[in-house]
């Protein structure tokens, strides 16, 4: 069986530290999550290491072919974690997979949010039920929640 989580958090490599930040405010509330920073094994299983610093692990990422066992393993990790995620929160600024993560959450029926701030406004941002400013209004929402 596999494993369920409260929330998928998806956001950019190169933001590492801010999505870290998040996730350390959901062990706070002790609210369980996906996030594929946290997602050892996969990394692991894939051939790489998630500690590597973020800039020359996408670069090494970015350069490989789609077909590749390394990106199979990942696409599969993730995909697995966010359809068993009830929730779906965007770090911003992020990149493009973590947008088309997005709208397969919303696909899927999830309550969809974000936090931080998006470059420009974009109407596709009407998925997202809540957009938080900041850590303040998340851990407010988490609270609430929970």
């Amino acid at each position: 069986m596999s494993q369920t989580y409260d929330f998928f958090i998806a956001g950019r490599t190169r933001n590492k530290e801010k999505i870290l930040q998040i996730c350390s405010i959901f062990d706070e509330f002790n609210i369980s999550y996906y996030c594929f920073l946290k997602n050892e094994k996969s990394h692991t299983d894939a051939g790489l290491d998630v500690h590597e610093n973020p800039e020359e692990l996408m670069r090494k990422f970015e350069s490989m072919p789609l077909e590749s066992q390394t990106v199979q393993i990942i696409f599969k990790a993730d995909m697995e974690g966010e359809r068993n995620s009830k929730n779906f929160l965007l770090v911003l600024p992020a990149g493009k997979s973590a947008h088309i993560e997005a709208g397969v959450a919303y696909g899927l029926g999830k309550k969809c949010y974000a936090i931080g701030e998006y470059e420009a406004t974009d109407s596709l941002y009407l998925i997202f039920d809540k957009i938080f400013a900041d850590e303040n209004e998340l851990r407010a929402f988490l609270s609430y929640k929970n």
